[in-house]
């Protein structure tokens, strides 16, 4: 059966809240709210701390949860609750009935802080945003899927890239781009052979050629993004034919920058949220996902959503 995303789905999304059976107890992420010595390693960190969940903006059921329902696939048995298995992730992006249109509305992408983002990213941290088994389980992807080093004519841009890619060790290539919003991170970085500090979320036009990526890659920051549409469009354009779009992110966030439908949502949500912008902006096979969690229940979760540009005729 086909997943149905559009039933009734455009009427339910300012009810988006994501409070799942499963979800392990839910913590506050506001530094205010936890130990004192919470507290001190928040304010040392200048709000570069990772908290353990997600945000929950509201009492509901999540949009995802509810499809599924609609569309007769849970039956008597919570999808949801099998979603924590490996490989079941990789079902949520299976033969979706998108609608004709995006289903998401401009209050969907705001977020708790709208102040500058510059600003946000002004001071650099050279901190990991992911714990270093799922650090590890990416890595071991990229090897996998990534142009071999030193490839002719290969060029690798990493989106959202800060002071490293983890890329594989050693990995080179003639042309490696990262585009960032810290400076001092992106100069850091060893994989990169040049850098572009730019906001997407104020200027989502990509500085580069039609045709010139043959990978793209996005760690833990497509969560960030206010303008998704308009920035994988320009993923499209960017990309060779046949050239693959890497997004991978977990449940962790900077959560007054990500945007509500994340901080309101989880994980397979989170899923079925990034496939939906591979497949309106156009230009994409239809996108696929991968549950590459390493320890699932005591390291960080790790989720992929790819797609290539299609090949032009």
């Amino acid at each position: 059966m086909a997943n149905r995303f559009g039933v009734k789905l455009q009427s339910r999304l300012p009810n988006l809240a994501g409070i799942y059976p499963f979800s392990a107890p839910i913590t506050t992420t506001n530094c205010s709210s936890e130990t004192q010595k919470s507290r001190i390693v928040c304010k040392k960190r200048a709000f570069g701390c990772r908290f353990p969940r997600r945000v929950v903006l509201g009492i509901g059921v999540s949009f995802w949860s509810q499809f599924m329902s609609m569309a007769g696939i849970i039956g008597g048995k919570s999808f949801m609750a099998s979603a924590r298995q490996k490989g079941a992730i990789e079902q949520v992006l299976k033969n979706v009935e998108w609608p004709e249109q995006f289903p998401f509305r401009d209050e969907d992408f705001q977020r708790f802080d709208e102040s500058s983002d510059t600003l946000f990213y002004e001071m650099p941290r050279f901190v990991t945003h992911i714990d270093d088994q799922a650090i590890a389980a990416l890595t071991k992807y990229y090897s996998e899927v990534f142009p071999s080093s030193n490839t002719p004519g290969v060029a690798v841009l990493d989106m959202c890239s800060s002071w490293v890619s983890h890329y594989p060790s050693g990995y080179k290539q003639e042309r490696i781009v990262g585009m960032g919003m810290n400076e001092e991170e992106l100069k850091r970085n060893p994989v990169l052979t040049e850098y572009v500090v730019q906001d997407l979320n104020i200027n989502p036009k990509l500085p580069f050629g039609d045709n010139t990526f043959d990978v793209i890659t996005n760690v833990v920051s497509v969560d960030y993004l206010t303008k998704p549409l308009d920035v994988f469009k320009e993923m499209s354009r960017v990309l060779k034919p046949g050239g693959l779009a890497i997004m991978s992110f977990s449940n962790r966030c900077f959560f007054t920058k990500a945007i509500s439908i994340w901080t309101s949502t989880g994980d397979a949500d989170h899923v079925m949220i990034v496939g939906s912008y591979f497949h309106y902006a156009g230009g994409f096979e239809p996108p696929q996902a991968v549950d590459i969690s390493p320890n699932p229940g005591r390291s960080d979760p790790m989720y992929i959503v790819y797609s290539r540009k299609l090949a032009t005729a």
